[in-house]
């Protein structure tokens, strides 16, 4: 094991969204590959938005997506008791100070700066207040020096600078007596031990005051990490109106955890020219050096094709075990119909998504198809009567019922009837599947069953007009 402690913290606000999942990614993989600790803390401590269900929903999208934690998850609406008694030690060491300044003397502070042009920060007049409004409510701040600057090397970005006059005077306690963000996030790093924090670049503003509250609180700074933000392909930071933002609304769309997880890897990193990624490999090749300084552009297309080509490589007896859910979505049960592994085999190279794959396997577990009307008035008419006819008598004297089989029997019907094959498969391909594109027929035949397959003719055979 080594010593390095990576963390992912998400908020449970709301689901876990695509730049939170490569977050957590990063640094999963960073961890495993150096034998490391992965730490999960779930940062609750805004009470009126974090709900339950947001917390088991990012849970869920982890486990989807492989990304197994070490230790946690911990929560720091349990860890109040903490945050606390280090606002206390701040306050008696003079790293922080009582502020009773209203929200209506804040805000003409604010308006002041800005008709001043200066920028709109906390102006310190309770830095060094003696008299005490004697039951007036208060906010705990921290003493932050105004001299000098705050610089840190970052491990993507390189050598960032801060000068200390641009900082504010934060607020780590509010009046109601719970802690703010940057205080909670630098008492919970430092405790428990993170020595690499690997997150967003939209977090560079607030490392500097971090930092400095690391110093202030006697704790060993950590290295910093910041990836670049994922935008559009308008450039613009990714929201819903490019498409789905949630992690397992991909699931729902039928994507695959391991295409999530490829394509995840790839907005940011890259290892030479190479596109496909196990997860083992990801283990052993990635490394912070490799992440890029510019944004990554989310691309629904070359995600949809990572997806098809791991359905098309997939097993299919674990794709079929997915398949059953995705059915399930479309009101279909498996257990009257043909083993979905081998249904899987005629349809993972014609799919992008597990949801298109159900949609394509419904008429292997429908009772009855229903026929296209275009389909069914060029092909189901009385023209065809003689195919039908042939085909339920060669298929009918079968006693091996396999796609050889069946090929060699409407081979027979090709001689009797003097037709090609397509004059013959299409009629029946729109009896079986009531639509003109499928897999081969006799391959649907073969895995559709010979009772259903039978049934499925002789009914189209009563329907031609």
């Amino acid at each position: 094991m080594s010593q390095l402690r990576v963390r992912f913290a998400p908020s449970p606000t709301g689901y876990l969204h695509i730049g939170g999942a490569r977050t957590a990614l990063f640094n999963y993989l960073l961890a495993r590959k150096e034998r490391g600790c992965f730490v999960l803390r779930i940062e609750d401590t805004d009470v009126a938005r974090s709900t339950e269900e947001s917390v088991e929903a990012i849970l869920r999208a982890m486990h989807w997506l492989g990304l197994s934690c070490d230790e946690g998850p911990y929560y720091q609406s349990q860890r109040f008791p903490l945050y606390r008694d280090k606002v206390q030690a701040m306050l008696a060491s003079g790293g922080a100070y009582r502020c009773y300044c209203t929200a209506e003397e804040l805000e003409a502070k604010r308006q002041l700066a800005e008709r001043e042009k200066r920028k709109p920060k906390y102006d310190g007049t309770c830095r060094n207040r003696s008299e005490v409004p004697a039951g007036s409510p208060y906010v705990v701040r921290f003493h932050a020096p105004r001299e000098g600057e705050t610089c840190f090397n970052d491990r993507i970005k390189g050598t960032i600078c801060f000068q200390n006059q641009e900082l504010d005077d934060l607020i780590l306690q509010r009046s109601d007596g719970t802690p703010t963000y940057n205080f909670v996030v630098v008492v919970d790093d430092a405790e428990m031990g993170i020595n690499l924090v690997i997150r967003g670049d939209d977090h560079i503003n607030n490392t500097p005051r971090q930092i400095l509250l690391y110093r202030a609180l006697g704790y060993a700074v950590p290295e910093f990490a910041h990836v670049p933000m994922i935008l559009g392909a308008d450039q613009k930071r990714l929201s819903k109106r490019h498409g789905a933002t949630s992690v397992m609304a991909y699931r729902d769309l039928g994507y695959l955890p391991e295409a999530m997880v490829n394509y995840l890897v790839r907005l940011g990193w890259s290892h030479g020219d190479q596109e496909i990624f196990s997860m083992e490999e990801l283990i052993e090749k990635f490394s912070l050096d490799q992440v890029g300084r510019s944004a990554g552009v989310f691309n629904p297309e070359k995600l949809l094709w990572l997806n098809s080509h791991y359905i098309k490589t997939g097993d299919p007896q674990r794709l079929g075990n997915l398949l059953r859910d995705y059915l399930a979505a479309l009101g279909h049960r498996c257990d009257d119909g043909p083993e979905p592994a081998e249904v899987v085999k005629t349809l993972q190279d014609r799919c992008k998504t597990m949801v298109e794959m159900a949609e394509q396997a419904v008429y292997y577990y429908c009772q009855d198809v229903t026929f296209d009307s275009q389909a069914e008035a060029k092909f189901l008419t009385s023209a065809q009567q003689p195919v039908f006819s042939a085909t339920l008598e060669q298929l009918g004297t079968l006693t091996d019922w396999t796609a050889e089989a069946v090929e060699e029997a409407l081979s027979r019907v090709m001689q009797e009837t003097g037709l090609k094959f397509g004059k013959i498969a299409q009629p029946l391909r729109v009896a079986l599947t009531g639509n003109t594109v499928s897999p081969s027929i006799c391959e649907v035949m073969a895995v559709m069953g010979r009772d259903r397959s039978l049934a499925r003719i002789a009914r189209a055979a009563t329907r031609l007009a």
